[in-house]
């Protein structure tokens, strides 16, 4: 139904989510969360509750949650990872409005309309309010509304890492290049399409199954589109094209041994799925790249560079304000509750997602 995370990413969460600061305030907040990890399907896999207003760490905003967006690693969270105790708030994208800031924040100030990705060891953003390192933080695009702007901010980190850190391309980049994007119809996919043709000269060839997925890649700019269910060497090949760089989002268990035949020699691969076992080997004979994009790195282990994130948001609010990139927004499930959030991912884990879901604040 969905990757599997590894037990070593795991033990990491759930050693940070422990370690993370707690508030001894009074004052209560509405917020989604779970306390036993498990299938979405069980009573109360997901609850309302009442939780203390976040305390604010020195580089720390806190928010006024007025949108946010559904992702894997939601779904993920939920369903493998247990809580030592209390309740686990669930969400990470979020877009809303400043109302305090910490004592070392530089980059915002009370009032500021804020979009971002928060970070996977502290509380998530299915709340009344949330706190956190204003690094990581982008101002919101005018011209979008806050459910729709919680759209953006995890799968175009994303997008943007993989195309400019683990790639390694240079704006302007890429002619006479071919970009694999495999997984094409999903968040990730449907902003890498868009930044890849906007960005650099790579030509795009996205995969998708389903005639609605077909025609959304189509949308999103890429320039051909092939089938994840029939064989991708022969498809590929047909069109004539040797790619040098893939991005494998979804399925790249069962896809690995066609990634290494169809790329090019000192070609390279990233993955941002969670596949139980490839054979790294494989790829030895053609010197291939490989690597992984994870977004939460950078705010995990408090990078030195954590400011790329709140950069890149910057630009990517600038991007849509003019008209250059488009919503991947597809359906908005109304108010955070129970019900709308329990909905969201279960349209999430159904394999069939297409775009973004998104919900308004409390």
């Amino acid at each position: 139904m969905f990757a599997a995370i590894s037990i070593e990413w795991i033990f990491l969460i759930t050693m940070m989510c422990g370690n993370a600061k707690t508030s001894t305030q009074e004052t209560q907040m509405k917020a989604i969360g779970y306390q036993r990890n498990g299938p979405i399907e069980v009573s109360n896999a997901l609850i309302e509750f009442e939780a203390d207003t976040p305390d604010l760490r020195q580089r720390d905003i806190l928010v006024e949650v007025r949108g946010i967006s559904v992702n894997p690693v939601d779904v993920k969270v939920r369903a493998n990872i247990p809580v030592d105790k209390g309740t686990k708030i669930i969400g990470y994208d979020a877009a809303g409005v400043v109302k305090a800031v910490g004592s070392d924040v530089r980059n915002f100030g009370v009032g500021d309309e804020v979009f971002y990705s928060g970070d996977l060891t502290r509380q998530g953003t299915n709340a009344e309010l949330h706190s956190v390192d204003d690094r990581i933080v982008g101002r919101k695009p005018n011209s979008l509304s806050f459910a729709e702007a919680a759209g953006f901010p995890l799968t175009s980190i994303t997008a943007w890492e993989l195309l400019f850190d683990s790639l390694s391309l240079k704006e302007g980049e890429g002619d006479n290049e071919v970009l694999l994007v495999v997984g094409g119809a999903g968040g990730v996919g449907s902003i890498l399409i868009q930044l890849a043709k906007l960005l650099t000269k790579l030509t795009v060839v996205a995969t998708a199954s389903r005639p609605e997925s077909v025609d959304w890649i189509r949308q999103m700019g890429a320039d051909f589109v092939i089938s994840h269910r029939q064989c991708l060497v022969e498809q590929v090949g047909n069109l004539g094209f040797v790619p040098r760089y893939v991005a494998s989002l979804s399925g790249t268990e069962g896809h690995f041994p066609s990634l290494i035949e169809l790329i090019k020699p000192r070609g390279h691969i990233v993955l941002i799925d969670d596949p139980s076992g490839l054979d790294i080997n494989a790829i030895k004979s053609k010197a291939l790249s490989f690597s992984w994009e994870f977004m939460f790195a950078r705010s995990m282990y408090q990078t030195c560079d954590m400011q790329k994130q709140g950069d890149l948001l910057n630009r990517v609010s600038e991007m849509i304000d003019q008209g250059n990139l488009a919503s991947t927004v597809t359906s908005n499930l109304g108010r955070i509750s129970v019900d709308s959030v329990t909905a969201a991912h279960v349209k999430q884990e159904s394999g069939r997602s297409i775009g973004k879901t998104v919900l308004e604040g409390f």
